[in-house]
């Protein structure tokens, strides 16, 4: 007997594009983003295009000290968008049966920057910082102690694959029946810490970013939230959206740059299509990892044109920017949205078309285009620093 498909119940977002599904939704579609704006807040001197997310955080006063981080603020206000529906799923729920996996890399960097910059100043640290802060495990903690889940609590750091891995941890987690219940998804803000990292790499661009393109040089950091409720399947799913199929390899090629042939990312497709039943003909949209890195956009135009030479695509980071650890469950949100939209809409893939003759073209969404069918299978690729490629298929019932 097959194992019950995995539900992806309607999500919470936060990000460039807004909050919530609704308004999401709606500036997704239309190509509009008013968190993408350009700052130096993060890179003092040095302008920068970003993703804010404007969502109104709540004050974490009354939590413990070590889970007070600007990080779970994001995180506990984007979950806030789905806690009645939580409420209502737990109600019959024993704790142990929810569980909370969630992916991030900067957790409360931005409190371990000012505190060190403070001790730097005075020889102390102060007292509203605590090392804890910063720890991948904090922001699952988090939730977990606030909701009272009392299931597997972990966090996921692989860098860009992080939240895509949690949500493929978290259907593990139902198939080995050791949950009945899932919180995952991810959460990353903005710290002039990752800003200075990537920058360190020539891999930011100060304009709008541009993938695919033969102009493109580099990534818009952006930050965001993104949390799905995930169970098996019940009767009550008839019309819903699944985690179909994933696939995960490391190849461990170079500590910061794919391999050019792209073999894990390939394996990580073809597993996740063998996983989801499906063939490279059923995939009617596929949300391209599209980093406009010169390297990443190269290999990845190579396996997807070479797979999937038909298929519309489009790498939805202009509009939100590049959410880092919560990139793979924000992209999942986008294809969520693909999937469930009556008009057939499709993601756009903004960007100055001017192809890159050194790589495979490949059927880019243009502004306002509409499916030719319904999507009922789409695909999200997330490929990471170490070889580290994740993808995944979300289907509709």
């Amino acid at each position: 007997m097959p194992p019950s498909p995995i539900i992806l119940l309607p999500p919470a977002i936060s990000c460039a594009l807004g909050d919530g599904l609704a308004n999401v939704r709606e500036a997704l579609f239309s190509g509009r983003s008013p968190g993408m704006r350009r700052s130096d807040a993060y890179s003092p001197g040095r302008i920068l295009t970003l993703g804010h997310a404007d969502t109104p955080l709540p004050s974490l006063a009354a939590f413990p000290l070590p889970q007070q981080s600007r990080n779970n603020a994001l995180l506990l206000a984007t979950f806030a968008q789905i806690e009645p529906l939580f409420r209502e799923l737990t109600r019959d729920i024993l704790a142990h049966r929810i569980a909370v996996v969630l992916g991030t890399s900067t957790t409360g960097m931005a409190e371990s920057e000012e505190a060190v910059r403070i001790h730097y100043q005075t020889g102390r640290f102060p007292e509203g910082f605590h090392y804890s802060q910063q720890e991948v495990g904090s922001s699952p903690r988090m939730l977990a102690e606030y909701l009272g889940c009392a299931g597997p609590v972990y966090g996921v750091s692989t860098a860009c694959t992080s939240s895509a891995k949690a949500l493929i941890s978290a259907a593990r987690l139902l198939r080995a029946d050791l949950a009945d219940l899932v919180i995952a998804g991810g959460v990353d803000t903005l710290t002039r810490f990752t800003v200075a990292g990537f920058s360190s790499l020539d891999a930011i661009s100060e304009a709008p970013c541009l993938p695919f393109s033969a102009n493109r040089c580099g990534i818009n950091i952006g930050e965001g939230a993104a949390l799905f409720l995930m169970r098996r399947q019940t009767e009550e799913d008839k019309h819903a959206v699944t985690l179909a199929g994933w696939g995960e390899t490391s190849d461990g090629y170079h500590i910061s740059a794919p391999d050019p042939d792209g073999k894990g990312a390939t394996e990580a497709i073809l597993e996740a299509l063998h996983r989801a039943d499906c063939s490279p003909a059923d995939i009617g949209y596929i949300n391209l990892h599209g980093t406009a890195t010169p390297h990443n956009d190269a290999m990845e135009s190579r396996v997807i044109s070479k797979l999937f030479p038909h298929c519309p695509t489009s790498s939805t980071k202009p509009l939100t920017g590049h959410t880092l650890g919560a990139a793979g469950a924000v992209e999942a949100v986008m294809t969520w949205l693909t999937l469930t939209d009556s008009a057939q809409r499709l993601p756009p893939h903004l960007w100055d078309g001017v192809q890159d003759t050194e790589n495979p073209p490949l059927p880019l969404v243009a502004l306002h285009e509409r499916a030719k069918a319904p999507v009922r299978a789409a695909l999200s690729t997330s490929f990471a620093f170490g070889g580290s490629n994740t993808a995944l298929v979300l289907k509709t019932t």
